[in-house]
C-alpha cells in the first residue's frame, strides 16, 4: 500500500472497550474513521459525539456500512460470538481486519475465518494486548539469551476475587474462556513454543460467587518438550497475583521467577557440585524503550504499519489460533475428564 495514504477505518462495537481503541486510531497520522457501527444505533451516536466525529456513518447495518463508507480496515470491538460474522463480512468486502479477542467463539468458526483471510490476501490479526506490556517483553528477551539453557518447564499462576456483576457472573467457563487466553498466549509467548496436548480440570469453589467453574487447574504439553502448568481462580480472595499471572520458569541450568509485574529474579548453577549446586544471580536488562508496545495502542500502531508496508502482525491469526486452541482444548479436557490433543 502506498506509503501516506489516507487508510479509512470502520469502527464496529462501541461499549466499553471501544474507547481504547478509537484514543489510539485518532492519534495515528493518514488514518480516518468513516463510520462507527453497533446493534445500539444510540451507543454509536454517541461515541460519535464523544470523538467529535462527524459526517461518519452511523448505524446498526455492517453490510450497508461497508458499502457506503467503503473501509480499507475494520475494527471488529464487539462481543465474542459476532466476532464470525464481522470478520467474514469484512473480508468479503476487501478490508484488513483487526479483532478483540478472543479470535472466535469456537475453534470451527476460527478455523474457517483464518481460511477466508488467506483466501482474501488481507491481514486479520487479534489484540492480544498482553503481549505487548514492556515487563513480559523485557522477560521474553531474557529468556531468548539462553542464560537459563534450554527451557523445560513454565508454571503460572493467576488468582484474584474479581466481583464483576453481570454476565460473567453466570458465565460457562468464566475463567478459562474469559481471562486464561491472556495467560496462556503469554506462555507462548515466554516458551516460544506451541501446545501439543493438555488435561484440565475445572471446578467452583464453595463460597463462589459465580454460577459456574471459575477455577481450573490445566497441564499442556509443550514443543520442544516443554510441560507448561496454569492454577487459576477468579474466586480466591486474599494475596491477589497480578493480572500477568505469577511465574515460574525453569532452564537447564537454573530458574526466574516474575511476579507478573517489575519484580524479576533469576539463579543458575555457578558449580555442579555437592547435593545442590551452590547457585548465582543474574542480573536481567532493564526493558528497552521499544518494550513499551502499550496494549491496545501499540497493536493498533503495528496492524497500521503492516498493512502500509505488507509485513504481518504479531498476533496475525495464523498465530494468534494457537492460543485460542489451548483454551477451548482446556474446556475440552474439563468437560471429558480426559487428556485432548489440541487441535489447530
Amino acid at each position: 500500500m502506498k506509503q501516506g495514504k489516507t487508510l479509512r477505518i470502520l469502527h464496529v462495537g462501541c461499549g466499553n472497550m471501544s474507547h481504547a481503541w478509537l484514543d489510539a486510531a485518532l492519534t495515528l497520522p493518514d488514518v480516518h474513521i468513516v463510520g462507527l457501527v453497533d446493534i445500539f444505533e444510540e451507543a454509536a451516536q454517541q461515541k460519535a459525539l464523544a470523538y467529535g466525529l462527524q459526517e461518519v456513518f452511523i448505524g446498526t447495518d455492517l453490510n450497508a456500512a461497508l458499502d457506503q463508507t467503503m473501509p480499507d480496515i475494520v475494527f471488529d470491538c464487539t462481543v465474542p460470538e459476532a466476532h464470525y460474522a464481522v470478520t467474514l463480512a469484512a473480508l468479503k468486502h476487501g478490508c484488513h481486519v483487526l479483532g478483540e479477542k478472543p479470535l472466535a467463539d469456537s475453534m470451527e468458526h476460527a478455523r474457517e475465518m483464518v481460511a477466508a483471510a488467506q483466501a482474501a490476501h488481507r491481514l486479520f490479526a487479534v489484540i492480544q494486548n498482553r503481549r505487548y506490556d514492556a515487563n513480559i517483553r523485557r522477560l521474553s528477551r531474557f529468556l531468548r539469551s539462553n542464560a537459563l539453557g534450554t527451557l523445560t518447564t513454565l508454571n503460572s499462576d493467576f488468582y484474584i476475587g474479581a466481583h464483576f456483576g453481570g454476565f460473567r457472573d453466570h458465565m460457562h467457563h468464566v475463567l478459562l474462556l474469559d481471562m486464561a487466553i491472556h495467560t496462556f498466549d503469554a506462555a507462548r509467548l515466554l516458551a516460544q513454543a506451541d501446545p501439543i496436548s493438555v488435561y484440565c480440570q475445572e471446578w467452583n469453589p464453595v463460597g463462589s460467587w459465580y454460577d459456574q467453574d471459575a477455577s481450573a487447574i490445566a497441564i499442556f504439553e509443550m514443543s520442544n518438550g516443554i510441560r507448561y502448568t496454569y492454577r487459576g481462580s477468579w474466586c480466591a480472595e486474599g494475596l491477589p497475583t497480578t493480572w500477568e499471572a505469577d511465574w515460574r520458569i525453569i532452564g537447564q541450568h537454573g530458574s526466574v521467577l516474575w511476579d507478573g509485574g517489575t519484580q524479576m529474579r533469576a539463579q543458575v548453577v555457578a558449580r555442579r557440585e555437592g547435593f545442590i549446586s551452590p547457585y548465582q544471580e543474574l542480573t536481567i536488562a532493564p526493558a528497552h524503550a521499544r518494550d513499551s508496545i502499550d496494549g491496545h495502542a501499540g497493536i493498533i500502531r503495528d496492524f497500521i504499519a503492516c498493512v502500509r508496508n505488507g509485513s504481518i502482525p504479531e498476533t496475525m491469526c495464523t498465530d494468534n489460533i494457537k492460543s485460542l486452541a489451548m483454551v477451548f482444548g482446556a474446556i475440552e479436557s474439563a468437560e471429558t475428564g480426559k487428556p485432548v490433543a489440541i487441535r489447530l
